[in-house]
């Protein structure tokens, strides 16, 4: 089994958070007629962006549950998780209300990433308002979106150029 991002909107679909849990379980059930499970859901807070995260042993199976709950596709990557254990992540306990997508130079390799992302995560520790919780990487290293929880946008950006780190988006996410 693999992990897919499978990027989308919403904001066709659901307008309020009771909306988008009866989706979002009813995208559970097709998946887990499929052997698949949805690891994690983040939505911008005007549902125009959603981000899903999907375990699937492969992305027609990500993809095609989402298709046929009419949620449409607009980008799939399969990602590697970074930072937690996925089941950690699985149980959804930990509040998250920024996402932060970084597209990945060129000449960057994977094990360079993880390198300069272990070599920086110490500095995170010099914005304490400000949580990381993790990554994920796409395998293809045309992008990542790490995931945080703190105060307001100006302290995830003081985050990220603490760990030398550009942002090339940020989202504030929906929370319960």
């Amino acid at each position: 089994m693999a992990l897919y991002l499978v990027e989308s909107s919403l904001n066709s679909i659901v307008a309020t958070k009771e909306e988008l849990h009866q989706k979002t379980q009813e995208l559970q059930r097709e998946l887990q007629k499929k052997n698949a499970a949805l690891v994690e859901l983040q939505v911008s807070k005007d549902y125009s962006r959603a981000f899903f995260i999907v375990e699937a042993d492969g992305q027609s199976t990500a993809t095609g549950a989402l298709r046929e709950k009419d949620i449409p596709v607009q980008l799939v990557k399969e990602v590697r998780l970074v930072g937690k254990d996925l089941e950690e992540v699985k149980k959804n306990n930990e509040a998250v209300n920024y996402l932060v997508e970084w597209n990945i130079p060129d000449h960057l390799t994977m094990d360079d990433y993880l390198a300069r992302k272990k070599q920086n995560s110490v500095h995170y520790q010099e914005v304490p308002e400000v949580t990381f919780s993790r990554t994920y990487v796409c395998e293809d290293l045309t992008k990542c979106l790490c995931f945080y929880d703190a105060p307001d946008e100006a302290a995830v950006k003081r985050a990220r150029e603490a760990v030398k780190t550009p942002i090339d988006n940020i989202t504030e996410i929906l929370t319960d």
